[in-house]
């Protein structure tokens, strides 16, 4: 499934936000948007909470955006399950 994210970078801490009123996933992370680094913290912090490897968890699109899609191995009832929240649209 795609989802759509949006990223926070620079943030005091890492976590996942939850889903806001758009369906996006809110994401927060502590590394800066260079170099790929904030991209990277993303994929490792949504695998990690999916119970994914992080491989499993693709960029496709919005590398230099806030908002951001991914590919995930799951449909979305499972990732709302395992994010412990609904989504909401």
């Amino acid at each position: 499934m795609r989802l759509i994210v949006r990223v926070s970078p620079r943030a005091s801490r890492d976590a996942v936000e939850g889903f806001d009123s758009e369906g996006r996933l809110a994401i927060r992370v502590t590394a800066a948007p260079t170099d790929g680094k904030a991209n990277a913290a993303v994929t490792k912090l949504l695998a990690n909470a999916l119970g994914l490897p992080q491989r499993d968890v693709t960029l496709v699109s919005g590398a230099t955006a806030r908002v951001k899609v991914l590919e995930i191995p799951l449909a979305q009832a499972e990732i709302v399950r395992r994010l412990g929240g609904p989504a909401r649209s």
